[in-house]
This record gives structure tokens, sequence and C-alpha cells, in this order.
């Protein structure tokens, strides 16, 4: 019997995969399983952590079934997910972060808003710790959405005893251990690991968060990730379809892993790395640049020290609603209806058929402001909200499609309007690597190339996010000897795509007009 493949888990926004690897990062088996979201209100957005662990068992039984091996080949395993926040009792019980009650929403999801006035506060403290998120705290990350638990559901905050980023959570679940991952704490609990004591109580405390501590079990050291943090605890091997001998990995947030799958072929070059951009890009789209000194600037999270590979900074920027919004063209507009892959891969259909037509040109009076959801990068403006300019008395299907082309145009702009700010703050970045739901979207690869002007790198496989985590549970199980050396190892194949040189000025000047608009809504709001 062969040995030496790893599990990798990857939990995102609607579902939790699984997928079974060798050493060299080829797949053999991959499985999915839906995960429930309760929406009780505008901004709000809840998850069952047992769902998700429930979902998680599911898929790796699944994938290891797919993939035709015995439990005892798989020697590693290791989590990836999105930067929820998990909320238990000292006992390890469920705690409800819902104004409903229902215990078994325990989990607050990444794209929950609700916590945007403690970010604001958090942001007024002016605290030191500001200067590696870029200066503004998102409602996004855990410390305001820990600081709204606290004044809102003062009885689940007295019973909190356990406080878990998602990936973390899984990680507790699988063996038993409180250890947190750098990636986690760092990117998202304004953990310092890059100082000796890498907590600042003065900030929680600043915050109304003193007693943090004593509700959170919080280690005061962080694990690098692909930490052996032990075996599976009977019940998870029990419970995942594994054995008892599988190593678990420190594990990553999903885009972190995404990053690490794409650019983990570059460990052994930092000097060249900062010439590579991580795109993710799915529900929302993450931008991750790493280099060997830190870059901070604002509007940009990070630097972060160590969250994907040992010794580099890591600088995030992003896009709050990218697939989300074109699902929300679809569904807003009145020839639209359900967005699901038919009605994407028919409304492309119909743009190519414009094109053929209009060129570049099609519906160039038609501008789009995609912050929906807000801007995260570069503006770090959470209030943000989308604009739409051109719009005409017609509510035909290509009326829909002409709205869809320019909205996909104007994500592809924010990508730009990222890309320029890192740029201009001391980054060299002349090529992206795009993962994620994205690169089954034609129009999207088509865009990301000629309205940066920048080389996109493709993988041949789409599943950067599990094969960054196959390389933590690789690093775990002792098959390579660090992550820089599985990133090599597990490196995939991809394919490059070059900007047409045409269509540069048409998107250069689309290009002004979205600062232009940038600049015109806010000397609407300072009106208002």
């Amino acid at each position: 019997m062969e040995t030496g493949f790893v599990c990798a888990v990857d939990v995102g926004t609607g579902s939790a995969r699984a997928a079974i690897l060798d050493r060299r990062g080829k797949l053999f088996g991959r499985a999915e399983h839906p995960i429930a979201m309760n929406r009780p209100q505008a901004d709000f957005a809840e998850q069952d952590s047992e769902d998700i662990w429930d979902a998680v068992c599911i898929a790796v039984r699944a994938a290891r079934d797919k993939a035709g091996i015995e439990a005892q080949a798989v020697v590693g395993i290791a989590f990836d997910a999105t930067c929820s926040l998990v909320v238990r009792e000292r006992d390890g019980g469920q705690v409800s972060v819902s104004r409903g009650g229902e215990e078994r929403w325990d989990t607050i999801a990444w794209l929950d808003h609700r916590a945007i006035a403690e970010a604001d506060e958090c942001t007024a403290t002016g605290h030191p710790v500001l200067a590696y998120v870029g200066g503004v705290m998102s409602p996004e990350m855990e410390t305001p959405k820990l600081m709204w638990l606290k004044r809102n559901l003062p009885e689940s905050w007295a019973r909190a005893g356990l406080l878990f980023d998602l990936a973390d959570f899984l990680s507790w679940k699988a063996t038993g251990s409180l250890a947190r991952s750098q990636c986690t704490l760092t990117a998202k609990w304004a953990y310092l690991a890059h100082e000796k004591g890498g907590w600042r109580p003065d900030f929680f405390a600043a915050v109304g968060l003193e007693d943090l501590f004593e509700h959170g079990a919080l280690p005061q050291k962080a694990s690098p990730v692909g930490t052996d943090l032990g075996p599976l605890s009977p019940q998870a091997a029990s419970a995942l379809g594994l054995a008892g001998t599988c190593r678990v990995g420190a594990g990553a947030i999903d885009a972190y892993a995404g990053a690490l799958g794409v650019l983990g072929g570059y460990a052994g070059d930092p000097e060249t790395i900062g010439r590579h951009l991580a795109l993710i890009a799915g529900t929302s789209s993450c931008v991750m640049a790493m280099t060997p000194q830190p870059l901070p600037f604002a509007g940009v999270w990070g630097p972060y020290y160590g969250v994907a590979l040992p010794g580099l900074w890591l600088s995030e920027g992003g896009q709050s609603a990218t697939g989300a919004l074109l699902d929300h063209v679809i569904r807003w507009h009145g020839a639209g209806g359900e967005p699901d892959a038919a009605a994407h891969a028919r409304i492309a259909a119909r743009i190519g058929e414009l094109r053929a037509v209009e060129g570049l040109n099609l519906a160039g009076r038609l501008h789009v402001l995609p912050d929906f959801h807000g801007n995260r990068s570069p503006l770090a403006d959470p209030h943000a909200l989308g604009v739409v300019s051109g719009l005409a008395l017609d509510a035909s299907f290509d009326s829909l499609c002409r709205l869809y082309w320019r909205t996909a145009v104007a994500i592809a702009l924010g990508v730009r309007h990222i890309l320029t700010a890192l740029n201009e703050n001391g980054y060299l970045i002349d090529t992206l690597h795009v993962t994620g739901g994205h690169t089954r979207n034609p129009l999207m690869m088509e865009l990301y190339a000629d309205v940066t002007g920048c080389t996109v790198v493709e993988p041949l496989a789409d599943e950067a996010v599990l094969v960054g985590t196959a390389m933590v549970a690789a690093t775990a199980a002792g098959l390579h000897s660090g992550l820089a050396a599985a990133g090599l190892a597990m490196r995939q194949e991809v394919r490059t795509r070059r900007p047409n040189p045409a269509a540069a000025s048409r998107f250069d000047r689309d290009f002004r007009v979205f600062l232009e608009m940038h600049r015109q809504r806010r000397a609407l709001e300072a009106l208002a």
C-alpha cells in the first residue's frame, strides 16, 4: 500500500471541500458538502460550527472513497477556512451569537458586517496595532465582532470560554489542541507575530475587551503555519474516516491557503516573489503579495509576518463583493432571475455576440463603481457604496448583458486600483496568479489581463486553496522538511495569458473614469 497521502480541507462561505493529494501535489479525489447559513437581517450572517464539522467529515470520507485509498495511507490533514468567529463554552458547548438566541448559530460569518460601528471605534483609537491592518479596522476582523458580542449579547459573552477563528476551531475539533495558527491570529486578531510578546493587551483594554483572555483560551504564542499539532483524536479519526496516526497541521485562512498554493513555488526565491500577486477570486476577492521586508501603507491589510510562508511579510488587499456582485446584478435586473451557472454562461455568450459587433466600446457610456459592500482596498472604507452611471429606459436581456459586462470591467478596475496602490508603495508587481471561481468565468480572466496590463497565470487544475492546505498537511506530517520545501515540491502546472495591447487605451480611459467616480461619490456624500 502506497503511503504519503494528505487530506486538505477547505471551508468556504457555502460549503466544505476535501481533497486527497500525494506528496507531489497530485490530486486523487475531492468531494464537497454544503453548509448552512442564517441571514436574520441585513449585514448579519451566522453559521453553525457543528454543521460545518459534520460537512467536513462527510466531505473527507467521500474524498477518500473517490481516491480509493485506505485510511492508514493518509498521514497528514490540515484545514483552511473563512475568517469566521466561533464561540464556545469552556466545556466546548455552543454559544449563540444570534439575536434570536438559537444556540446552533454560534459562528459569526466572515462577511457579517454587524460590527461596523465597533470597527470604527477600533480605528478611532489610533493604536499602533492599526499600522498592521492598513490603518483601518475592518468589520470582517474579529476584534469588532467580539466587541459587538460583549455589548449586545452579554449572556453569551459571560458563557464564552473558547473563541476560535474557524480554521483553528476545526483543528481543535480534530485534536483537542487549543493552539492557534499564526495566520489566523496575526491577520484577524491583532496579534503581532513579529514582536516577542505578540499580544498588545492595552489595545483590547482600549476597546472594552480587557477580559478577552478570560473568555478566549487564547495562547500567549501563535503556532507557525504547518506546525504539527498532534494526531487526530480517536473521536475525530472515527468521524473523518481516517487513522488515529494522522497528524494535524496548524492551518490558515482560506485566501492565505490559496496564496500559498499559487505562490509557494516561489518560496526558494524570496527576492523575486514580490513581483507576483495572488488573486483569490470567488464570492469576494483577495489579493496577496509577499516580500522579505515589510511594506506598510494605509488601505491594505498587513503587513503580516509569517502568515503564509516563513520569514516573509504578506500584505492583503481585497474586494468584499465580486462574484457576489455579478450574482446581484443578475437578480437585480428585470431580465435576470436566479444567478446559476447557466445564467452566467448565457449572459457571457450574448456578451460575446455583442462585442463582435461593438468591440471594447460595448456599453462604453455605462460605468459601475463596484463598492456595493464597501471598499476593502485600497480605500479601506467599509461605508462605501456602489454607483451605476449611464442607465437608460431599457429592461431587455441585452441591457442586462451590458450591465453585467461593465460590472465585470469595474471589478477588474478595482484590482487595478489595488495593484496601483501596491506598486506606488514599494512593490514591483507585474504578474497575477488567479485562482478561485473566477477562473471559470472567461470574461473575468480576459479582463484581469487586459485591464491591469499584467501577465495572468492560472493553474491548469484550479485547486490552489486545497493545494496550499495540502502543503500545510504535508509539512505537519514530515513529508517535506518545511513549508517552503513543500511549496516547491507541490507546485502546480499553469497556463499563461498576456494582456491585449489593443485594449490598453480603452481601459486606461475607464480607469480614469473609475477614479473620478470615487472622487465624485465622496463629494456627493460630503454634500449630504
